[in-house]
């Protein structure tokens, strides 16, 4: 025989209304928004890096060219990517401080060589083995260059050259108009300078054999190279 359950009537109350109260941020009028000044615990006193620290993390800049002329194709060459991507940067701010407008790096097609190889000698002599080598490179070409500043860029890159990476350059160097009469002027200039030169170093040839014989066999040479035997020119 089951019994009545009896239970407590408390836990079936109904629910309170609930209310939403304000914080004191949405209670404050226009007014009292004043900005909290800064004091002295807040500021920071780190100094910060130079411009040209911060800018190595950043691309590099480059100048852009005025008219358009190219004056220098720099072509990077290495069998790695990281040092070819390092010096292809180098140039690029190296050519901003020169004040030199670059563009690049430009990826140019790979250079593939394959060398097929015996694998050992004797009895496996048969078997071969294959060598694969992959060039990277890349171009970066200055536009609007002054060919002195050129120059000193190339110098600078060849100072501070990176290993692994090999560097090719091509130079444009434009003259005025009537280049053919200043070369002829030189030429000529050359000439009246052949007079002078005569004068200087060795003009006259030794002569034949004979005479250097007769100059081995003296005996002045003799005593200065301590020779008793007089010394043949002749060939056995």
């Amino acid at each position: 025989m089951h019994r009545p359950v009896v239970r407590s009537a408390l836990r079936f109350q109904p629910a309170r209304p609930w209310t939403a109260q304000r914080t004191k941020a949405s209670l404050a009028s226009a007014a009292d928004k004043v900005p909290n000044k800064v004091t002295e615990d807040d500021a920071d006193t780190t100094l910060r890096y130079p411009r040209s620290v911060q800018a190595l993390h950043l691309k590099p800049l480059k100048r852009e060219p005025e008219y358009g002329i190219p004056s220098c194709d720099l072509q990077l060459r290495s069998f790695s990517l990281q040092p070819l991507e390092f010096f292809s940067d180098f140039a690029l701010r190296a050519a901003y401080y020169l004040g030199l407008p670059a563009s690049g790096p430009v990826p140019l097609p790979r250079i593939t060589q394959r060398w097929t190889v015996p694998r050992s000698h004797f009895i496996f002599k048969k078997s071969q083995e294959n060598f694969e080598r992959i060039t990277l490179r890349r171009l970066i070409q200055i536009k609007d260059g002054n060919p002195e500043t050129v120059q000193l860029w190339l110098a600078y890159l060849r100072k501070h050259q990176y290993y692994g990476v090999g560097m090719k350059a091509n130079m444009w160097d434009f003259s005025e108009v009537g280049a053919g009469k200043v070369m002829g002027e030189s030429m000529n200039h050359m000439e009246e300078m052949d007079p002078a030169w005569a004068h200087i170093g060795q003009t006259e040839s030794i002569g034949a054999a004979e005479k250097v014989e007769e100059l081995l066999s003296s005996r002045r040479f003799k005593e200065a190279a301590g020779l008793r035997q007089r010394p043949s020119t002749t060939v056995s």
